[in-house]
């Protein structure tokens, strides 16, 4: 059916080249954008003006009337209606027009005026078809089945449904402001290598490849982390980037094994002060974004209006999870407990990754309105400041909403002997068969042992963060081309 109809176009292409038709001119200037006319002019009932709007934009919908159409055209800022009548084309003019099909990009000349239906529209004088859509687009584009081909060919995907349009300027404009926030706040925007010899910042299995001409093995980075605290041993004393990053791990609705973080470093602050600075960024961004601080997330009312309640991490596995203190207190009952529940546990793994297990299985998922959990144990946090009244926990914390963890940040550790040590017990996890476990970084050491003053860093998963503000359920919704197996 479809070759058919791909046929039937290729038909008509081949009539309008007969025709005398330029096929694929680049020399149309639009004077206008869509959105302009609809803000200046959307809501005036008298149309006035007599200057003529230049357009471009793809055919959405026809409607045929003898020697007259009309049709919905739109480009990327909004959709309008245009009308063709043959009395003002011409009969060969006219005779093009109707060879023309939904999908088809033209470019328009004409004036405004509003139909007797008071729709806004274009009486076109001029028009000049620009680029023919061989394939129809689909009719009819929502509903599960199609959902995997929305991910596989996005391009149809932002053709026919503004609302997904809408979502990637809304990630766009997320971006635009964190950016500029940070900016505001004196850090400074830097660039760190992707191509990593030894993947750090973060317990997760990398991406391997291969440099020819260095002869060395190389990872694509897990996160930028070690290569900024790099920079603030420089001197650098605030730096942020915004970067792609990409794990080796499974796809779901919450992961994707290429991401995009938001990691920032401070000198001379703590983990208490991002945990402020984090509510003053995302409350104003929603602010911002959505003209709301008071968002509504797959169907759950959450609140970002500063400030936000904040756990601790053993309480919360109590109050929240409901796993009782004489389990918490005995390591053999933790894992026991843990095994019950059908935790599966990597080799080398202790008590304190089990109990983040824990936590992710029974506590994060009711962590719906914005909430800090701090004290993370010191296994589970390798990079993080031990904690002064208590060394068996971390100056850590992480942030939750609407149960996804949005974003992880610490005092950091800057103390090169006890960071040495973290990352032999990390490298014994390894040789275990731990396989997210942290490799050693001895330049990193060498770095920190020239210095690195008192700091506190954080990173924040835009992906994550862009579903919140713009109600998605998947991650694969707020990625433009999100990995996918295959097709056989």
């Amino acid at each position: 059916m479809e070759d058919s109809l791909i046929q039937q176009r290729r038909d008509k292409f081949k009539k309008l080249l007969e025709r005398g038709v330029k096929p694929y001119p680049n020399d149309f200037k639009p004077t206008h954008r869509i959105q302009e006319i609809l803000f200046q002019y959307g809501d005036k009932e008298q149309i006035t003006v007599s200057e003529n709007f230049c357009l471009a934009g793809r055919i959405m919908a026809i409607r045929h009337f003898g020697k007259a159409a009309f049709i919905h055209f739109q480009d990327d800022t909004g959709r309008l209606q245009a009308y063709f009548k043959q009395d003002q084309l011409g009969k060969e003019q006219y005779g093009i027009f109707k060879l023309l099909d939904i999908g088809d990009i033209i470019g328009i000349e004409g004036k405004l005026f509003r139909t007797k239906t008071g729709e806004l529209t274009i009486l076109v004088e001029r028009f000049e078809l620009l680029v023919k859509s061989f394939r129809p687009l689909p009719e009819k584009y929502h509903g599960l089945k199609d959902i995997e081909l929305r991910y596989r060919q996005r391009y149809l995907d932002l053709i026919v449904n503004q609302e997904v349009r809408e979502r990637f300027i809304k990630r766009s404009k997320i971006i635009q402001f964190i950016r500029h926030f940070l900016v505001k706040n004196n850090f400074l925007e830097v660039e760190t290598p992707v191509m990593q010899i030894i993947p750090g910042g973060a317990l997760a299995k990398p991406f391997k490849t291969f440099h020819q001409a260095l002869g060395v093995p190389l990872y694509l980075r897990i996160a930028p982390e070690l290569y900024l605290k790099r920079l603030l041993v420089g001197g650098f004393n605030r730096v942020f980037e915004i970067s792609r990053n990409f794990r080796n791990e499974g796809i779901d609705v919450d992961h994707n094994p290429e991401f995009t973080m938001l990691e920032f470093y401070q000198a001379y602050a703590t983990y208490e002060d991002l945990m402020a600075f984090t509510q003053e960024l995302i409350s104003q961004l929603a602010e911002e974004i959505l003209g709301s601080k008071k968002i509504v997330y797959q169907g759950k009312s959450i609140d970002l209006t500063p400030p936000w309640q904040c756990l601790d991490f053993l309480n919360s596995l109590k109050e929240t999870g409901l796993v009782s203190q004489q389990i918490l207190a005995d390591e053999e009952k933790v894992m026991a407990y843990a095994s019950d529940l059908g935790i599966k546990l990597r080799p080398g793994e202790g008590v304190g990754k089990v109990l983040t297990k824990l936590f992710e299985k029974l506590v994060e998922p009711k962590l719906i309105q914005p909430t800090f959990i701090i004290g993370y144990p010191i296994e589970a946090s390798p990079l993080a400041r031990r904690n002064d009244q208590n060394p068996e926990i971390t100056d850590r914390f992480e942030l939750f909403i609407a149960g996804k963890e949005i974003a992880n940040g610490f005092s950091e550790l800057n103390d090169p002997d006890d960071q040495r040590e973290r990352f032999l017990e990390q490298m014994a996890k390894r040789a275990a068969g731990d396989e997210e476990a942290h490799q050693i970084d001895e330049d990193y050491i060498t770095a920190l042992e020239y210095g690195m003053p008192p700091a506190a860093g954080e990173g924040i998963g835009i992906d994550r963060l862009t579903m919140i503000l713009t109600d998605a359920s998947s991650i694969r919704d707020v990625i433009l081309f999100p990995h996918l197996r295959p097709e056989s």
